[in-house]
């Protein structure tokens, strides 16, 4: 049957405001076809992605057999458990072994009926850390766990090194049936896309960092269009990771605020729902990762609800240079105005975004069974579906969220700051830049100037006190 799409124009107007006007607008156009104003302008990353016709480079996997001297501590850290004919379909690889990689790595290998588990460092350098002291050491509850139960490999598009074993192609030349993504989120995609010559419909992704992942429509689709064609895309999958993990140095990380995790799917690929359903469920029943198997849509506010936090949190104890719980302590000065104002854009965003017919698919993919819908109950459930929305992401709900959350974590150290006391480049982009790409991308002339300004005193590395943010922001 015919899938009614569902929009309306938007109108910014303050955040206090918007729930209600967008319900009347919601109910008056509830049989409007799509309406589309403005200039829809795709993000970057993605326009740079299209742009690149460049075929995806044969890949090799180092080892710490394939380094030019190797050790006699390399040579005990190959896997105690050889898994060179373990079945293809249950390996994992985690691209990234920062602390999320970490996190994962150790919760996995501790099933009881764990699958092999591949690590893939980004530098020559670490495969060579890790051949003089193999394993990763997790700290939690102040007891230190370790573990080498691992392979390792480090993927170059060099195939032959000064000396040592002969090096092999990447998934013997095959595909990589499930892969952990666990960078960066701004080196997600452009990594996923380096690979992808190994990816096809067996595989399966599953996008493990901070922010929102990138494959969600449309602009998920337009990256699949673009570098799957035929059917051939793999199943996408993310994770929402509320556990607060901090780094100690490589492979050393602390599980300082355990907490919990959702899996679920955000597209579908070309075939083998088996292979996604397998590595979702493998997921959700590590030890101590404490995750839950949920729908494409309770995955997808998820996500939304976590960016906000994030996206709130992280760049004011960036530039602050301060804990979590700082930002929300009353100080007298009007820090909670800014607060305010950066919860009440993204709650406009938000609620624009719920609106546009994008959204549609999403918000029928309410339960894990397809469902056949009539013309009048695709219209009912669209219409239910935006109203409870709008209702959560109204700009009280989430303020209070984005409150209960800080007092939560107020102890820890934000990821963003914890990059910029490293000298590493922050996730401002997937944070803040996320909700206004995605704000030029709706196409309807919504503005977030507050985060805009936020994104610049980060991008700046500025250090400001409490009165001199307010001053620049407000």
């Amino acid at each position: 049957m015919r899938t009614v799409r569902l929009s309306t124009k938007f109108t910014s107007t303050p955040g206090h405001h918007f729930r209600g006007i967008c319900i009347r607008l919601l109910h008056s156009s509830a049989r409007m076809g799509s309406i589309q104003t403005g200039r829809e302008t795709p993000p970057a990353w993605l326009q740079r992605i299209v742009q690149d016709n460049t075929k995806p480079p044969k890949l090799y996997a180092w080892t710490p057999e394939n380094l030019s001297a190797e050790t006699e501590a390399g040579a005990r850290s190959r896997q105690v458990d050889s898994y060179d004919n373990a079945d293809a379909s249950r390996r994992i690889y985690i691209l990234g072994v920062g602390n999320i990689g970490r996190l994962y790595a150790m919760c996995l290998s501790k099933l009881v009926n764990r699958p092999p588990i591949t690590l893939v460092v980004h530098r020559k350098e670490l495969l060579e850390r890790w051949a003089a002291a193999p394993g990763i050491e997790l700290t939690r509850h102040g007891r230190v766990h370790r573990s080498a139960a691992f392979d390792i490999e480090f993927w170059s598009d060099l195939v032959a090194p000064p000396c040592g074993a002969p090096v092999a192609e990447v998934a013997a030349g095959g595909h990589i049936s499930n892969l952990i993504v666990a960078t960066k989120a701004g080196d997600a995609v452009p990594q996923v896309d380096r690979v992808r010559r190994y990816l096809g419909s067996r595989s399966t992704v599953a996008f493990a960092q901070n922010g929102m992942c990138k494959m969600w429509p449309p602009v998920g689709e337009a990256y699949v269009r673009a570098r799957f064609p035929d059917a051939t895309s793999p199943n996408w999958i993310a994770c929402v990771t509320t556990h607060g993990v901090t780094s100690q140095g490589p492979f050393k990380s602390t599980h300082a605020a355990p907490a919990n995790a959702l899996v679920g799917p955000v597209m579908t690929g070309g075939a083998d729902d088996e292979q996604m359903g397998y590595l979702m469920r493998t997921i959700a029943d590590a030890p101590d990762l404490d995750a839950r198997q949920v729908s494409r849509k309770e995955l997808w506010i998820a996500q939304l609800e976590k960016l906000v936090v994030n996206a709130t949190i992280n760049p004011l104890t960036a530039v602050l240079r301060c804990k979590n719980g700082e930002v929300f302590a009353p100080r007298g000065d009007a820090l909670p105005d800014v607060i305010d104002r950066l919860v009440g854009e993204a709650s406009e965003l938000l609620g624009a975004l719920i609106l546009d017919s994008k959204t549609d698919g999403i918000l029928l993919s309410g339960s894990v069974t397809k469902e056949v819908f009539s013309e009048d109950s695709t219209i009912e459930t669209l219409r239910a579906g935006r109203e409870e929305l709008l209702e959560r992401f109204s700009f009280p709900q989430l303020r209070a969220f984005v409150g209960d959350v800080g007092a939560k974590v107020s102890a820890n150290t934000s990821s963003m700051l914890q990059d910029v006391q490293a000298g590493k480049s922050t996730e401002i982009d997937d944070f803040n830049g996320w909700l206004v790409d995605t704000a030029r991308l709706l196409g309807k002339g919504l503005r977030l100037p507050t985060h805009e300004k936020l994104i610049a005193l980060v991008k700046e590395k500025a250090t400001l006190t409490r009165p001199e943010l307010c001053e620049r922001l407000l």
